[in-house]
């Protein structure tokens, strides 16, 4: 089954602990201070792979875990850090945050970015030593890492996308000119998941082209399957508007205007796309008529008058009026002019340098969890102390009680249970902040 969207849970890596050792070698007395550096913890990134057509992968596996980094050791050895944890994904995913804001699009193959970052690594005891300090037994705990439940959605990437009612023949049409082969069948909703071909213009040019499941009036309110799958024309460059030779001129012209009505719904910059007219099934009627119902078809559109629809459609570069393409999937008549049309009307892809194509198309760097780079946590022979700026000046003014309080909600909120248990957390350590001791119920 198609999956163009995914809920996903992305845990970084801690960072590992700094180690309490001292030098102890013969002939050295006093060696001094020797505990390592914890090491970094990996880190969750999503790279955009063009192999991959959808999202299953990740709606199968949501939880996304970087590996923690590893303490440090004696004589000044540091921990190694953490291995990165990288998911492949479609090209063309974009990140959503809580409030369903677009932070990261990911709209090149290769594109990669740090969805969750891993922890730093703590400080060995070698770092707290000083002039009036020789033998230090304090040592930093690593940081935790981000975790962030995100959501991933695949816009996909596609040169044109066949547009139009169901039942009307655009799967037929994507298999005639392409190399996809969407299931065809004499009934609506045939398609319902978004498929993409491979057109071979020339022996050194390909288009990707796409076709969606049939649109209904009232698509951008979420009728049918048209709202799922709007969000996949956004990306296309040209749009493909079949029309059906069987059915009066009149009923194609109102399908017409009612699927341009349903774009700028969804989104007016849609609308605005610039769309080829091509006429499908035109083996229903002699030729005599085709070219009748051609030129019949280019005045109605021409009659709507200055409205928004007629604005991007492909004109006639002899008679001005909107180019209409009839082709025939059963004959495959006129295919041929409709793929040259496509080689004309299709831009070229821009050539773009390698490194700046390894990059996300854009990305937010949201900050941490509030207050969490500016909070160290130790551990010494006296217990667990806690340096930040903020909670230290907020206890001076607290009396016992409310100090007690401030301390729990302050180490709820920056995550530090899991520091404290790792320091041996029972219920009562004492967790010293500035100047003050205070009791903390793990």
């Amino acid at each position: 089954m198609f999956s163009d969207r995914a809920t996903i849970y992305a845990a970084a890596g801690r960072g590992g602990d700094g180690a309490v050792a001292f030098r102890r070698e013969k002939f050295v007395p006093r060696g001094g201070p020797s505990g390592g550096d914890g090491g970094d913890g990996g880190s969750v990134i999503l790279v955009a792979d063009p192999s991959l057509r959808d999202l299953t992968n990740v709606r199968n596996n949501p939880h996304l875990k970087a590996e923690d980094g590893h303490s440090g050791e004696g004589s000044n050895r540091t921990g190694s850090m953490g291995l990165d944890t990288i998911i492949p994904v479609p090209v063309g995913t974009q990140v959503l945050d809580d409030d369903e804001v677009v932070i990261v699009d990911l709209a090149a193959p290769g594109a990669s970015a740090t969805i969750a970052h891993g922890g730093h690594g703590g400080s060995g005891n070698r770092r707290f030593r000083t002039s009036v300090r020789q033998a230090p037994r304090t040592a930093e705990f690593g940081g935790l890492g981000d975790d962030y439940t995100l959501v991933l959605q695949l816009k996909l990437l596609a040169d044109a996308a066949l547009l139009g009612f169901p039942n009307i023949g655009k799967s037929s049409l994507l298999r005639r000119i392409s190399n996809a082969k969407p299931k065809v069948a004499d009934y609506p909703f045939t398609t319902i998941e978004p498929v993409l071909g491979i057109v071979d213009l020339a022996v050194d040019r390909q288009i990707t082209v796409m076709d969606v499941p049939g649109l209904l009036e009232g698509a951008a309110e979420g009728h049918g399957l048209g709202l799922d799958f709007l969000a996949h024309l956004e990306r296309a460059k040209l749009l493909l508007h079949v029309v059906d030779a069987g059915l009066p001129v009149e009923e194609s012209i109102e399908a017409f205007v009612a699927i341009h009505r349903e774009l700028e719904l969804y989104q007016e910059d849609l609308s605005t796309r610039p769309r080829l007219v091509v006429l499908n099934r035109i083996d229903l009627s002699g030729e005599a008529d085709r070219d009748v119902l051609v030129n019949e078809l280019a005045e109605a559109l021409d009659a709507l008058g200055d409205i928004s629809a007629l604005r991007n459609v492909l004109r006639d570069e002899a008679t001005g009026k909107p180019s209409i393409v009839p082709v025939s999937c059963v004959t495959g008549e006129g295919v041929p002019e409709l793929m040259s049309t496509l080689g004309r009307v299709v831009p070229e892809p821009e050539i773009t340098p390698a490194a700046e194509a390894e990059l996300a198309q854009y990305l937010v760097y949201r900050p941490g969890r509030s207050g969490s780079a500016n909070v160290r946590v130790l551990r010494d022979e006296t217990g667990v102390r806690i340096i930040g700026a903020t909670i230290e000046e907020d206890l001076k003014r607290m009396d016992d009680e409310a100090a007690t309080q401030a301390v729990a909600h302050y180490v709820e909120t920056r995550r530090l249970t899991p520091l404290l248990v790792r320091a041996g957390g029972k219920n009562g350590i004492i967790v010293k902040i500035g100047d003050r001791e205070v009791p903390y119920r793990v």
